[in-house]
């Protein structure tokens, strides 16, 4: 299958961006290497990096069908396989051109003929070294360039894996640092393969770097944006006249900003289930490990399972709010039980509802049931485990704190208050609360106001580090109102401070659900060629008539302001038949319309890690404005996380171990 113009949203058959990337890696790479072999089964060997990108986007399944019979790590002592030919799925650096010829050199290479395909463009140098060795040319069967160097992590995001982005491009360490032009250099290569593998050619919007004055002198962090987008540029100008069939002229629109235009999306409580698995759990990536009945049913024993797109459970409800994902579990399970006569006969006998373990042993009773009663009892489970966590740990009071301060309903006084009332409330949710406030108001930690309220909160010196740093993420100019704006200042009823407007049109989501991260606001300003001109350049320079909306959909003008109430009260409760466009189900139920419809794509990278309600975003703006948008960011990061690479900024004695606490 070839990746050319039948994989652009604009006509054929839609696939989603990890579909594309998936099929690049089976057919292009893999189904190519059949043509002229004569070995059916083949090895495949990659590199740390490498493997990741391929276990991303494809199973083992479907590598095998490909007619991989072995996997094997470039690195690690492998057997000699003199009859089979082997695939190299490689970056192209000099230790990994060093293993591949020490492989295939010589009287006895390890194989019969070597496919080798990199991850990414490879310098002359290292192509002229494999040349020199005459024993190695004859048995090279191909040498191309795959140029697919991210890890797909969703149908709609992808990160290129520079976890220590932030530490190496915004500390007050990193000015002339030779990890800053490293970094940089690396992400726009991985960036601009994403673009090489759908055959885009974007025009690259990105933030401009802030001054107050001409007098003030620019710092490289304010920089980053500009110089990744510059290198972006060239990357993708040289894939003009390298790439057969890459467009000539603008497909799409990248935008590239970095952490500092929303600080506060990375740290908030988010309400949605997926988020709060993330950021409540003890998750790895996205295994979770829970207990189930043990086969002979004597005791339990523990089980890992992902959650991701296979299972249609979480498909379903991971965008949803927590409270109306509970609800449908809820329904699910009733509705369960009114169409299965043997679970009727099992409440009957028990005399109530079904528990989870319950379910579970019906698993066993009843095989035929077994993978929707499994899938059932484990999202059952993790709400459960999700809700007794929000009420324990009380973090109704403190997301309603958390978006009050944001949307201007509270302030320092109403802090105070809570710190000192909130005893139950634990030290990390007061650092997350003490980590808004400083984003909304740097100014305080100029004075000893904000050392008083972090003895107040009763942080540790770690924790104030991370408080203190949220400052090398704002820009010189943070006082002056942004995207996310301040109200009108003539508004009759103004708020204390408020540094995110309301959202219109929204009024029936779930209650602490308003918050909404600055990129959905700055997506819906690109898809209408709104972006503010003094915040934001275009590379391209493009005409006017390039800026303008693709489709007459993402022209509506926006409707009539008007102020949501405040939710307050004791329940999540809103109608029933709303539809916020937030939940996966709503997404899908767009997507099955027309795809052949889509205006063009928007890719929009953030530098120093993403956040979940950001991916959310993605999805939900993609129906709502007819566009297939895609997230990149140099991480994906939950709250824990980003909290710790904050404090690497500053503290050289942690590493990233330290990141999985």
């Amino acid at each position: 299958m070839s990746l050319d113009s039948e994989a652009s949203s604009q006509g054929g058959d839609y696939r989603s961006f990890r579909q594309i990337t998936r099929d690049r890696l089976l057919f292009e790479m893999l189904r190519s290497t059949r043509k002229n072999s004569k070995s059916t089964w083949k090895v495949l060997i990659m590199d740390k990096f490498t493997v990741k990108i391929m276990s991303y986007a494809c199973k083992m399944a479907d590598i095998t069908e490909e007619g991989v019979s072995l996997v094997e790590d470039l690195y690690k002592r492998r057997q000699p396989l003199p009859s089979l030919d082997a695939i190299y799925f490689i970056q192209p650096t000099k230790e990994n051109i060093v293993m591949f010829l020490s492989d295939m050199s010589g009287r006895s290479p390890l194989y019969k003929k070597a496919y080798v395909f990199f991850s990414s463009p490879v310098h002359k140098e290292l192509v002229a070294q494999i040349k020199k060795d005459s024993s190695v040319l004859p048995r090279i069967a191909a040498l191309s360039e795959m140029n697919l160097e991210y890890f797909a992590i969703d149908s709609q995001g992808f990160i290129t894996d520079h976890e220590r982005a932030l530490e190496e491009l915004f500390s007050e360490n990193a000015e002339g640092s030779h990890k800053y032009n490293a970094c940089l250099n690396t992400m726009a290569t991985r960036i601009s393969t994403v673009f090489a593998s759908m055959r885009e050619f974007p025009r690259v919007h990105y933030r401009v770097a802030k001054t107050i004055d001409a007098s003030t002198m620019t710092t490289l962090r304010d920089l980053v944006p500009t110089k990744l987008a510059a290198s972006v540029w060239n990357c993708l100008a040289k894939y003009k006249t390298t790439i057969p069939e890459f467009p000539q002229t603008e497909t799409c629109e990248l935008l590239i900003v970095d952490r500092s235009m929303d600080q506060i999306a990375p740290i908030i409580h988010e309400w949605t289930y997926d988020a709060m698995c993330h950021d409540l759990l003890c998750m790895d990536g996205n295994k979770y490990v829970h207990e189930v009945p043990s086969k002979n049913g004597s005791a339990t024993e523990k089980k890992e399972v992902l959650l991701e797109d296979h299972d249609p459970v979480w498909l379903e409800l991971r965008h949803a709010h927590i409270a109306d994902a509970s609800e449908r579990l809820h329904d699910k399970m009733t509705n369960f039980i009114s169409k299965n006569k043997a679970a009727q006969l099992h409440q009957a006998r028990t005399g109530g509802e079904l528990s989870t373990r319950d379910l579970q042993k019906m698993v066993q009773a009843l095989p035929q049931y077994s993978d929707q009663i499994d899938k059932l009892s484990l999202h059952v489970e993790i709400a459960g485990k999700l809700n007794n966590i929000i009420r324990e740990q009380c973090l109704r009071d403190v997301g309603q704190l958390e978006q009050d301060l944001v949307f201007g309903d509270a302030g320092t006084k109403e802090l105070i208050n809570f710190l000192r009332t909130q005893l139950v409330v634990s030290r990390e949710n007061k650092l997350r609360l003490m980590m808004i406030y400083a984003a909304l108001n740097p100014e305080k930690f100029e004075s000893d106001k904000g050392a008083k309220l972090m003895q107040l909160a009763g942080l540790s010196a770690d924790d104030m580090i991370a408080v203190n740093n949220m400052r090398c993420l704002c820009g010189p100019d943070t006082k002056k109102s942004s995207v996310g704006g301040f109200t009108l200042k003539f508004d009759v009823h103004k708020k204390k401070h408020a540094h995110r407007k309301e959202r219109t049109g929204e009024e029936s989501a779930w209650a602490l659900s308003r918050f909404y991260p600055i990129l959905e606001e700055l997506i819906e300003k690109l898809s209408k060629g709104e972006l503010p001109k003094d915040e934001y350049n275009c590379m391209n320079d493009p005409s006017p008539s390039a800026h303008g909306p693709p489709t007459s959909s993402s022209a509506r003008s926006s409707p009539a302001h008007s102020m949501r109430s405040r939710r307050t009260g004791g329940t999540w409760a809103r109608p029933r038949g709303s539809d916020d466009g937030y939940s996966s189900d709503s997404v899908l139920k767009h997507a099955s319309s027309d795809f052949r419809k889509l205006g063009q794509r928007i890719f929009v990278f953030v530098i120093g890690g993403a956040t979940r309600s950001e991916l959310r975003a993605a999805h939900k703006l993609s129906s709502k404005l007819k566009r297939d948008i895609i997230l990149g960011s140099s991480s994906l990061d939950d709250p824990p996380q980003f909290i710790t690479k904050l404090k690497l900024m500053s503290a050289e004695e942690l590493t990233l171990d330290d990141l999985q606490l």
